[in-house]
């Protein structure tokens, strides 16, 4: 799902379940790679995990309000909280990892 700033309460904040937001543009190399492993782990924990994308430069003011600076960057919700974050590309076992230890699924 692309995050906008008109459906981020709704999609991250209100989320019943946890949230991985991957914060992201369209020229960075790193997150075109990041991406697919991404899906595929959306697909893997539907319904335990939500995998969101927003597009720092389109959602620039959300970006900044989290203070990201780097892409690709991910921050973990739950309950509306950032409860963990990984800045940098990831091997598909380091992202389950994370996953696993900040949102427990």
């Amino acid at each position: 799902m692309n995050l906008t700033s008109k459906n981020w309460k709704a999609q991250v904040l209100k989320s019943k379940i946890p949230v991985l937001v991957d914060f992201t543009a369209g020229w960075c190399g790193p997150c075109q790679l990041l991406a697919p492993l991404l899906k595929e782990l959306g697909k893997e924990l539907k319904g335990k995990l939500k995998v969101c994308k927003l597009d720092v430069d389109k959602q620039m003011k959300l970006a900044e309000q989290y203070g990201v600076h780097s892409m690709p960057t991910l921050l973990m919700f739950v309950g509306g909280e950032v409860v963990g974050s990984r800045v940098g590309l990831l091997l598909k076992r380091e992202l389950r990892s994370f996953v696993k230890k900040v949102a427990k699924v």
